[in-house]
């Protein structure tokens, strides 16, 4: 019998209902089995990992923060006062833990703490203000969340006081480095007092962790992972890339992103690299990390790797140590990849696909230069096609939909609708990507179906922004799209229809404080505005967008040009 939940549908039946039925996850029939026959999901999860680091390389330092650096037992011990300390606070295995945070090491140790507890943890970007803020905490039914009082411009502690009076499971909001009614050291001092038992055992195919992405039709996603998927893909970069104990990751990708989450946060405790934590990027401190700390990889969006690149050819630094570059998560230039692979001598850069859904699909090309910077990637690890309109596969090197699948692949959505609708029959996960594959697994992605910004790495969804244009009384009509972005690879430009044609039209600036009423992100506010008396539709009334692109495109080549 297939499981019934609350969210809207239903599950296979080879479903497993861990917690209660509140996050059911997704298995193919017989897959359990055949993953763990096979090797691919072997039932170690995080917390045992770092007791089996700590125990044995106990005063080897797995994480070096902006202000503190931390060895493998010291992390343990922490993370395991800080699950205890959660239990006196009454949360139960199976409870989601939120955290907005930086790149610092308490994130870390939150993370590690809710893998030993047996609490789900749900990373949530800094950036993000109320408006996602309030449907993230509600959706993941969050009891506890780790924010800072304030960091740079956004003051996480009044926000979140006015949040709480619509989130009545939030029963608490901890402070992070400042003073606050409930603090991170608080509760680990309460858990050091503590005599309560941490589960003995913590099942491996239990939900772990829930990371929320934008999707086309404008609220986040709750994806779901158990602790078997989150340690597949760090265990096919260690291979594919030839990495090992000790190599140190320099990680500029925010740990509330699902590579910085895995990468940054858990590679350290389950393969035994170490993680330099940037709390906000920098090319030139980067440069220096990377000298300091003799960094042998990295991974990150195409603006780390530009500014990188950049910063070290005016310092004439050539990075030495530096040996992998995998670069992703939004459009790569092939000639920065090929500069990367001249100035760094040591290094290969490639291009890597993954999505919050699926990570890394493919792990770069190391073996071809040109490969390296043309394509994005051999899929290693997964199960590939690419498919037509109609879902039939098509040849080798036909455009078509990606689908994947494999044993990094989520279990899932918060909404088991969207679940459902997300895979084919054969439990391909439909990326929403258009690409080609070569016969030998080469994948060239040549665009998206999903109608999504990705602007420096983050996604931004086009319909949120226009439904939030649209509540403005001088906007009758707007289309959101991407253009062009030196820095960023993708910007944000808004395409809109004034109410009435006698007004002065709104400027960028008047839209951008607008939206920042509204509580969304500053990010997600356009970089351009184009008033037009029509947008250009299909029959049935559908905007197309693809001529939107392109007359932006048009309009910034001009403007280059003359």
């Amino acid at each position: 019998m297939p499981i019934q939940n609350s969210r809207n549908g239903t599950l296979p039946s080879d479903s497993v209902d861990t917690q209660a039925a509140r996050w059911p996850l997704r298995f193919e029939p017989g897959e359990r089995a055949a993953r763990k026959a096979a090797g691919e999901w072997p039932g170690k999860t995080l917390g045992e990992a770092a007791r089996e680091r700590a125990q044995e390389h106990g005063e080897v330092i797995a994480l070096v923060g902006k202000t503190d650096t931390l060895d493998f037992a010291t992390c343990f011990e922490r993370a395991g006062n800080l699950a205890r300390g959660l239990r006196e606070l009454g949360i139960e295995p199976g409870d989601t833990v939120s955290f907005q945070l930086p790149n610092w090491t308490e994130a870390v140790i939150l993370n590690l703490a809710c893998a030993m507890g047996g609490f789900v943890i749900n990373p949530i970007i800094p950036i993000y203000r109320q408006a996602e803020l309030a449907f993230i905490l509600a959706d993941c039914e969050a009891k506890i969340v780790f924010v800072p009082a304030m960091l740079r411009s956004i003051d996480y502690q009044s926000m979140y006081d006015a949040l709480r009076k619509a989130l009545p499971l939030l029963n608490h909001v901890v402070m992070v480095r400042a003073p606050g009614d409930l603090t991170f050291e608080a509760i680990e001092a309460m858990g050091r007092e503590s005599s309560v038992e941490l589960p003995a055992v913590i099942d491996p195919d239990s939900a772990k962790l829930i990371i929320y992405t934008s999707g086309t039709t404008g609220l986040p996603k709750g994806v779901i992972y158990s602790h078997n998927q989150s340690r597949r893909p760090i265990w096919a970069s260690m291979t594919a890339w030839d990495l090992s104990p000790g190599d140190t990751l320099l990680m500029p990708s925010p740990v509330t992103h699902v590579t910085g989450y895995a990468y940054g946060m858990e590679m350290p405790f389950y393969f035994g690299t170490r993680s330099v934590l940037m709390e906000r990027w920098d090319a030139e401190e980067a440069v220096a990390l990377t000298q300091q700390h003799g960094v042998g990889f990295m991974i990150g969006a195409t603006p780390f790797l530009a500014e990188l690149l950049t910063e070290a050819e005016r310092l004439d630094a050539p990075l030495e140590t530096l040996r992998i570059y995998g670069c992703g998560g939004a459009a790569v230039p092939p000639a920065l990849i090929d500069r990367a692979n001249r100035h760094f001598p040591n290094c290969r850069a490639f291009r890597v696909f993954g999505s919050s859904e699926c990570p890394m699909v493919t792990q770069g090309c190391l073996d071809d230069t040109d490969l390296a910077a043309q394509s994005d990637g051999r899929v290693i690890d997964w199960d590939v096609k690419v498919v037509d309109a109609q879902g039939r596969t098509v040849p080798s090197g036909t455009e078509g939909e990606i689908l994947a699948k494999g044993p990094a692949l989520f279990r899932g959505y918060t909404d088991v609708k969207a679940t459902q609708e997300a895979f084919d029959t054969e439990g391909y996960f439909r990326t929403g990507d258009l690409g080609t594959l070569t016969s030998d697994g080469v994948l060239v992605i040549t665009g998206r179906k999903k109608d999504i910004i990705i602007r420096g790495g983050e996604n931004l969804s086009a319909k949120e922004i226009e439904d939030a244009l649209h509540t403005h009384p001088g906007i009758r009509e707007a289309a959101v799209v991407s253009m062009p972005h030196p820095r960023l690879g993708e910007g944000v430009c808004a395409f809109l229809i004034a109410s009435a044609t006698d007004a002065d039209p709104l400027t960028v600036d008047e839209i951008k404080v607008f939206l920042n009423e509204a509580g969304l992100a500053r990010q997600k506010s356009p970089d351009r505005v184009e008033y037009v008396d029509e947008l250009p539709q299909t029959a049935s009334g559908k905007v197309q967008k693809h001529i939107l692109r392109k007359t932006i495109r048009d309009i910034m080549q001009q403007e280059q040009a003359g």
